[in-house]
């Protein structure tokens, strides 16, 4: 019987698929498009939980997994997180994903002041070209 080494395949393999993912194709983002917040203001002082309202011109709003020209959904950016914009944006902590199509929330956050910022992702979580992002902004939570 001969044995596989599953790990080694698994490197192997993720090796091989690193340049398709390189590759990913993005859907483009209209000219004059705008990804914004509504509330809150920055350097806004709140009390957690606060509403967050997301703003978008220029663009529409669809969930994850559908695919519409000129769409995406909403992605959430808490303390400037390191990502790749040529990438489908991972869910963590610092990246909260509004797939549902939502265009607010309750966000929860321990006291102390932190940055947001929102980027629009297509159908597949990935940013458009060129990228549809927010300016950042400050809050200080009490």
């Amino acid at each position: 019987m001969k044995y596989v080494n599953f790990s080694a395949f698994a490197i192997i393999a993720s090796l091989a698929l690193s340049p398709l993912q390189a590759e990913m194709p993005r859907q483009p983002a209209p000219e004059g498009s705008g990804v914004y917040f509504i509330e809150p203001a920055d350097g806004a002082t709140v009390q957690s939980p606060f509403k967050v309202s997301f703003g978008l011109h220029g663009m529409g709003v669809a969930p994850a997994g559908v695919n519409k020209p000129d769409t995406g959904h909403h992605h959430l950016l808490i303390n400037s997180p390191e990502v790749d914009l040529g990438m489908p944006l991972a869910k963590t902590d610092q990246v909260r994903h509004f797939g549902g199509g939502q265009t607010e929330t309750m966000l929860t956050l321990e006291p102390g002041s932190y940055t947001l910022q929102l980027v629009l992702g297509d159908y597949a979580h990935i940013p458009h070209d060129p990228p549809v992002v927010s300016g950042t902004i400050t809050v200080t939570v009490e």
